[in-house]
């Protein structure tokens, strides 16, 4: 009995819509060099071909930080993985911002401060 559905096996014509309809993907992730925790999600396969160059230009060099891979019950530190997948696979990449700063965790940083011993 073969892993693969009917008429999907590897080298076959379908075998790409398999992979294009399956639970999962290799994903590729690249971290900014510009911003702390911001990363693009894309496929291994087409790396950042599809991401717009106006993004890639805001982004910074991409430098890469893992490769996993991604199904929807995948857990994920500040993403969920279900709608990674949806939007690598409409858009051919999901963008994650860093996390927002609270601004009372900035005011701790403008508030005068003494060392008391």
């Amino acid at each position: 009995m073969s892993d693969y559905p009917s008429g999907s096996l590897p080298g076959s014509q379908n075998a790409s819509n398999h992979y294009l309809n399956a639970d999962r993907l290799i994903c590729e992730v690249f971290r900014s060099s510009r911003k702390e925790e911001m990363y693009l999600y894309v496929d291994k396969r087409n790396g950042l071909a599809d991401v717009p160059e106006a993004l890639l230009e805001r982004f910074g060099k991409p430098l890469a930080a893992m490769t996993l891979m991604l199904t929807p019950d995948k857990p994920l530190a500040r993403a969920n993985s279900a709608e990674v997948l949806a939007s690598i696979r409409e858009k051919g990449f999901y963008f994650q911002m860093p996390p927002a700063k609270d601004d009372y965790l900035l005011d701790l940083y403008r508030a005068p401060t003494q060392a008391r011993y």
